[in-house]
């Protein structure tokens, strides 16, 4: 029997790595013969960088930043010294993780080290960047961001109006934006797992603020930053991509990625699967397994289980998933033959994360138990 094992990671607990080798040991202990092939995922979230830059033999290389408050910190970038290609994602610089919980403020939150990343790839010579937009702590737009790429942004559309370097509130004042002069960037696409557009009730603010720190008076503020800038970008850049699917992904930085760098916005599974070669891999095997931390409606929207499954069933593959926790959805359930639960109730999250690698073996050995009577 030929197994295919593609998994994305378990937030906070296990890469995308490490969930494979744990489901692969526990389909060994009952099918000892069964020849395995592991191809760790990710949609475009945290761990695409370490995901692609593993399968094209990637370094990682440092470059000088500021975190999401000013911070100077160092970020690393994946680095593909034969294709002159960089793979680096938002987080790195602007993520959730680089705050404590008491620091979390999407008005004061910014993307400027995103820019300095994007900078430093193309000083190094790239000719295509991959940036994942995953996990971000910001809602700027891009404002950041291309202030760092050497946009400025003013006040009045008079020569002497004050220029806006702070809060992402300032921008409801913003009535004019200057190009970046000499700006050159490599082509720039931007891998994101979600579709949500810029503004309104299923875009940036409206969808993911909260999970940054933002009180309703906050989302109301930052909703029309959001809407001024787009307009503004609009009249000046002469472009408008508010209503693109991606363009809210990591707080509209989709949108600032294409209206500032020029950026292609594509599905991040897709970005990944594209680079690992899925699915040549998927046409000699069996059974094919994904999984991540969380199957839910979300999982639909362009996870890495949802895209698994669609190219298992494109070939006519049986298609399993090990998870952290599965919703009832029926939708969601019918895409794979099986869903197994890690998830034990009667433990606290804690628990259940700590101890993770463990019961995927354990939900690995049943389901190989289950393929063994076939």
């Amino acid at each position: 029997m030929k197994i295919l094992i593609a998994p994305d990671k378990f937030k906070g607990s296990l890469s995308a790595r490490e969930v494979a080798e744990n489901i692969a040991a526990g389909l060994r202990d009952v099918l000892p013969g069964a020849k395995i092939d592991m191809v760790p995922m990710a949609d475009g979230g945290e761990g695409t960088a370490e995901v692609i830059g593993d399968t094209l033999d990637g370094d990682w290389v440092n470059c000088p930043a500021h975190d999401p408050l000013g911070r100077e910190i160092d970020a690393r970038y994946v680095w593909i010294e034969h294709r002159k290609f960089a793979v680096m994602e938002m987080s790195e610089a602007a993520g959730m993780r680089r705050l404590s919980a008491g620091e979390r403020d999407p008005l004061r939150a910014n993307t400027f080290g995103v820019g300095e990343m994007l900078i430093a790839a193309a000083r190094r010579g790239a000719d295509q960047i991959i940036i994942g937009l995953g996990g971000s702590a910001t809602n700027d737009g891009g404002f950041g961001m291309a202030r760092a790429l050497g946009f400025r942004f003013f006040e009045q559309d008079k020569k002497e109006g004050q220029e806006l370097r702070g809060a992402v509130s300032e921008l409801t004042k913003l009535a004019r934006i200057d190009r970046a002069r000499n700006l050159s960037l490599p082509k720039i696409v931007a891998a994101v797992d979600v579709r949500n557009p810029l503004l309104g009730r299923n875009g940036a603010t409206q969808i993911f603020a909260p999970q940054k720190g933002a009180s309703e008076e906050k989302i109301e503020v930052l909703e029309r930053a959001l809407a001024r800038l787009a307009d503004i970008v609009a009249k000046d850049l002469k472009v408008d991509y508010r209503d693109e699917p991606g363009a809210g992904a990591a707080g509209g930085l989709g949108f600032g990625l294409m209206s500032f760098c020029g950026a292609r916005i594509r599905p991040g599974f897709d970005v990944v699967a594209e680079a690992v070669k899925l699915e040549a891999k998927m046409k000699d095997v069996d059974v094919i397994i994904t999984g991540e931390g969380s199957l839910d409606a979300q999982t639909l929207q362009g996870k890495t289980p949802a895209g698994v499954a669609r190219l298992a069933r494109k070939l006519g593959k049986r298609v399993f998933a090990i998870v952290g926790r599965a919703s009832e959805d029926r939708q969601v359930q019918e895409i794979f033959d099986g869903v197994y639960e890690l998830t034990r109730p009667s433990m606290s999250e804690q628990e259940n994360m700590a101890r993770a690698a463990e019961f995927l073996r354990k939900k690995a050995r049943e389901l190989a138990k289950k393929l063994s009577r076939r």
